[in-house]
C-alpha cells in the first residue's frame, strides 16, 4: 500500500491491481482530489498515508480520510454520525452505516460551493474529537467472526468502518463465505480478495 500522501495523489492507494495504472480511480479524480486535499490542509490537519489512502489528524486521532470510488471521490468523517449537518448535506455511505459520513464530489464547481462547508464540517469533527465523543458500533449477531478476518478488523479502521457499514445480509454473507474453509490460509486468502469489495461497499455477490 501506498506510505507516502504525495504518491496516493499519482498512483493511487496500492490496495488493487490498478494501482499505478491508468485505470486507477484516483486518476479519474485527480483535480477534485487535489483541490480537497489544499482545503483540507488551509484547516490545520496533519496528513498522513494511512491504509494507502490520506488520513487527516487532529493530536493523533484520525479526523476524515480523503477517497477515490468510481463514480465520485469523497470526504469521509470517521465520526460523521456526530456531525450536525444543519444544511443536510453529508452523505450516509449505507442506510446501516453507524460512524461514516462523507462529502461525495464529481465536479470542481460543487467543491467550490462547497468550501465554507467543509470548513466548518472539519472544525465541528474536531471538537468532537477534542471531546472524546464514540460512536457506538454496531455488533455482528449469531454469526462468528473467523479469527483471520477479526485481525483484519482490529489492524485497518477503514476496514471495519467499511464492514459494519454493509447491510446485514452483506455481512453475513461475508462471514459465511470466511467461515467454511477448514484450513487458516485458505481463510486468509479469501478474506484478502474480498477486502476491495468491501472497502467499495459491496456485497458478495453483487456486481462488481
Amino acid at each position: 500500500m501506498t506510505t507516502d500522501p504525495d504518491r496516493y495523489f499519482i498512483d493511487g492507494c496500492g490496495r488493487c491491481p490498478l494501482f499505478a495504472t491508468p485505470q486507477c480511480k484516483v486518476r479519474k479524480w485527480e483535480k477534485e482530489l487535489k483541490d480537497l486535499r489544499k482545503i483540507i490542509l488551509a484547516t490545520g490537519l496533519k496528513e498522513e498515508a494511512k491504509w494507502g489512502m490520506p488520513c487527516y489528524t487532529h493530536e493523533g486521532k484520525n479526523i476524515l480520510i480523503l477517497s477515490a470510488f468510481k463514480e465520485y471521490c469523497a470526504v469521509s468523517f470517521f465520526k460523521g454520525s456526530l456531525l450536525k449537518d444543519p444544511h443536510g448535506i453529508l452523505v450516509q455511505p449505507t442506510e446501516n452505516s453507524s460512524a461514516n459520513r462523507m462529502f461525495r464530489f464529481t465536479d470542481l464547481e460543487k467543491i467550490t460551493e462547497l468550501v465554507p462547508f467543509i470548513k466548518d464540517y472539519i472544525t465541528e469533527a474536531v471538537e468532537i474529537e477534542k471531546a472524546g465523543l464514540k460512536v457506538e458500533s454496531r455488533p455482528v449477531n449469531n454469526y462468528p467472526i473467523p479469527h483471520e478476518f477479526q485481525a483484519e478488523l482490529d489492524r485497518d479502521p477503514v476496514l471495519k468502518a467499511a464492514f459494519y457499514e454493509l447491510t446485514p445480509g452483506r455481512q453475513k454473507g461475508y462471514l459465511l463465505h470466511f467461515s467454511q474453509p477448514k484450513q487458516s490460509k485458505t481463510r486468509e486468502a479469501r478474506i484478502e480478495k474480498c477486502i476491495p469489495r468491501i472497502l467499495d461497499g459491496i456485497g458478495l455477490n453483487d456486481r462488481f
